[in-house]
């Protein structure tokens, strides 16, 4: 455990300059406010500092603005992007008059889905593993306007490219639809790019896995290992933060929408997921597909409920353009989330037992697309932790994989 002594002690050590407070507000968007350490003490981490809630959508009214910034000394790293050295701490929102987490915070969502896992005795923790998926492209342009209505996208591993003329000459390397999982470079021009987003979110604390091209033309994933759910969500902030930042960088600009180029495959995020009670995995088991019986109802909770997590794991219309046939999306039901499965070997680099049932048994879910607010989504599958056993929605699931 990470306290408020412990940071006033590396910032006096290494001669920090300045701490950047950040939280997740309603739509998943890292904001921040960035103190001077002449003002960073004790009470600060006791404490909290105040900020203007009316001005963060979703929340507080003008009248009743004054919120608390409590920040969390366990979640703190460096940003290896500012030029002045700056110690990050992520925070929770609190009401200014009781001091109590407040009921919109994001994080106060996850700490409470927590609780409730607790509370209900059939675990202590559940973790989950992301695997998000995104696009990045050197040339973005849009309108929507009474007058002009459309976009426009350019990289030059897109197919579009083909003819274009260019003043080197045009050297051929360009990925045809659905071909760009995974070939070496030329063809994956983005290879150092990509490593440098790794390395900087492992200088940020966050477990790293890998990273390679995506099945579509200027698609990419980064592989994070699996964490706590407030870590696991804090890591997908970072993830979303570092490669926007390595990206502009370059010149290039990264987008999550799920499906920014119709014909080809889309970006979702898939979610790999477990239950644990004293360090000891729930979902393995001798049911079907070596799954315990907590995991078929897992399992069924999240197909039962699937209507209310779309909620937070496909919050837009681009969200579904992404669910149709032929493109790695899985469309069994137009108005559930997909297919939850569990992988036939373990994938994860410290378990290479042939079977998952002997490791972790985690269960996966494809969500139609990467979803903006890690709390709530994770959130709203840990609730999910009781409900109907999944054992015909597993039937019905492998008929239409078969009609597919």
């Amino acid at each position: 455990m990470t306290t408020g002594s412990d940071l006033l002690q590396k910032i006096k050590d290494e001669n920090i300059k300045y701490l950047d407070l950040r939280f997740t507000d309603p739509r998943g968007k890292l904001q921040h406010v960035t103190l001077d350490v002449s003002i960073v003490d004790e009470d600060l981490f006791e404490e909290g500092t105040m900020f203007d809630g009316s001005s963060i959508g979703g929340w507080k009214a003008i009248n009743e603005s004054d919120m608390v910034l409590m920040p969390d000394p366990n979640s703190h790293y460096m940003d290896p992007f500012f030029g002045a050295s700056t110690l990050v701490v992520n925070c929770d929102i609190l009401e200014p008059l009781t001091y109590q987490p407040y009921s919109r915070d994001p994080r106060t969502t996850a700490k409470k889905a927590e609780a409730f896992l607790k509370a209900s005795g059939i675990g202590d923790t559940v973790v989950f593993g992301a695997e998000p998926e995104f696009f990045m492209f050197d040339d973005v342009k849009y309108s929507n306007t009474p007058f002009k209505v459309g976009f426009e996208v350019d990289h030059p591993e897109l197919p579009s490219n083909n003819d274009t003329a260019y003043e080197a000459g045009n050297n051929g390397h360009h990925i045809g639809l659905k071909k760009g999982y995974f070939p070496v470079p030329p063809l994956d021009s983005a290879q150092d790019i990509r490593g440098e987003m790794l390395a900087a979110m492992a200088d940020m604390g966050v477990v790293v896995e890998k990273h390679h091209h995506e099945v579509a033309s200027a698609q990419h994933e980064l592989g994070i290992k699996f964490a706590p759910m407030i870590k696991a969500a804090d890591d997908v902030q970072i993830y979303k933060y570092v490669i926007h930042q390595v990206a502009n960088a370059y010149g290039k600009t990264v987008t999550f929408m799920p499906k920014p180029i119709f014909g080809d495959n889309g970006s979702g995020m898939h979610c790999h997921q477990s239950i644990w009670k004293d360090g000891k995995p729930l979902f393995a088991g001798d049911q079907y597909a070596g799954l315990s019986m907590e995991a078929l109802y897992y399992i069924g909770g999240i197909i039962k409920h699937a209507k209310a997590i779309n909620a937070f794991t496909n919050p837009t219309t681009n969200s579904y353009k992404r669910s149709v046939p032929g493109f790695e999306a899985p469309c069994c039901w137009p108005t559930r989330p997909a297919t939850v499965r569990r992988p036939a070997v373990s994938r994860s680099a410290s378990r290479r037992s042939p079977s998952v049932s002997k490791s972790a048994s985690p269960i996966r879910w494809p969500t139609r697309t990467w979803p903006s607010r890690p709390c709530l989504w994770l959130a709203s599958m840990a609730s999910r932790t009781r409900s109907t056993p999944a054992s015909r929605w597993t039937r019905i699931c492998t008929s239409c994989r078969a009609r597919n």
